[in-house]
């Protein structure tokens, strides 16, 4: 009898490239179709399974107990924070996302989120012909860029948008002055960042260490009122602290891909109606390359750490 492989999050139009990977290595494919918001079920779906692929499923000790024989689960993305590492470290199970997939797509996003709020292009669009619809449009070329986490999509961000500005620096605890130089910037320490930057990108992980790493002492320490740009998790930033730093005029505007709770609902309706935020309903990753190299890599990851070999991805 083959062993399962279950796809828990589905979304794709076609999973032909799973299937003849799958089954070329003695597995066979099974594709959740029921309620989407039905985690248990889900969990059911997959009791018998040895691998399993989920985008935003919480994976931790209950869902574990009803998924006994899972070895392998790959998350389609970057981030893993549903995926409770200490549950499934404890039984042997090994863990893969997809670094680096969408690293073209999200940085040229942040951009364009940046060119949105600097250059007012919402307000443009609906306000009259020939007149902006707020007096302080900015430029870039004497101004500072300040980067939250460097890694790859934060380097490539770097090298794109730091020669429009007069000074890129960024602040990364666990990446060397070497590094962020070769992305032209300069390390500094997040007080400074904050304090020095006209437009601040975050571009970190979701970890308890960067949890609301934009919050109100944060917003307090800002003295150029920056331009916030998220494309990384949306609870990075706290976004009580955000919309009153809007309303305060604390910072300039933001430009936001990503919420602390996705879809947003009427509690964070006051937010994206504000007139100084551009948002996008977390589609950074999306390209008509990045969906094929994430959907192909998740399945390739899968297979990798079920049939024993290193994987780059592997956390």
């Amino acid at each position: 009898m083959m062993k399962q492989i279950a796809i828990l999050d589905t979304g794709y139009e076609s999973y032909d490239y799973e299937q003849q990977l799958f089954a070329k290595h003695g597995f066979h494919l099974s594709i959740y179709n029921g309620p989407d918001k039905d985690a248990v079920k889900k969990y059911a779906f997959a009791r018998e399974a040895v691998g399993i692929m989920v985008r935003e499923l919480v994976i931790g000790d209950d869902a574990l107990a009803i998924m006994p024989d899972v070895k392998a689960i790959v998350r389609y993305g970057v981030g893993y924070d549903n995926i409770h590492m200490k549950a499934v470290k404890k039984r042997n199970i090994r863990v893969a996302n997809v670094q680096g997939y969408a690293n073209h797509s999200v940085s040229e996003h942040a951009l364009a989120l940046m060119f949105a709020c600097t250059r007012d292009v919402e307000g443009s669009r609906q306000g009259e012909f020939s007149k902006p619809t707020r007096e302080d449009v900015i430029e870039l070329h004497n101004k500072t860029l300040g980067i939250i986490g460097i890694g790859q999509i934060g380097s490539q961000f770097s090298k794109k948008a730091s020669p429009l500005f007069k000074s890129t620096i960024a602040y990364d605890p666990y990446k060397p002055p070497a590094h962020i130089k070769s992305c032209g910037a300069e390390k500094v320490d997040l007080s400074e960042l904050l304090n020095e930057s006209h437009v601040i990108s975050l571009h970190c992980n979701l970890t308890d260490e960067t949890r609301h790493i934009i919050d109100e002492a944060a917003f307090g320490r800002m003295s150029n009122r920056p331009v916030i740009i998220n494309t990384a998790r949306g609870p990075v930033v706290d976004e009580k602290a955000l919309l009153n730093a809007l309303n305060s005029g604390v910072i300039h505007s933001a430009g936001l891909d990503v919420f602390e709770k996705e879809p947003p609902g009427k509690d964070q309706e006051e937010l994206l109606e504000h007139p100084h935020v551009v948002s996008t309903p977390h589609i950074a990753w999306y390209s008509e390359r990045s969906i094929v190299e994430l959907q192909r890599r998740a399945a390739d990851n899968l297979i990798g750490l079920l049939t024993g070999n290193q994987i780059d991805d592997e956390l």
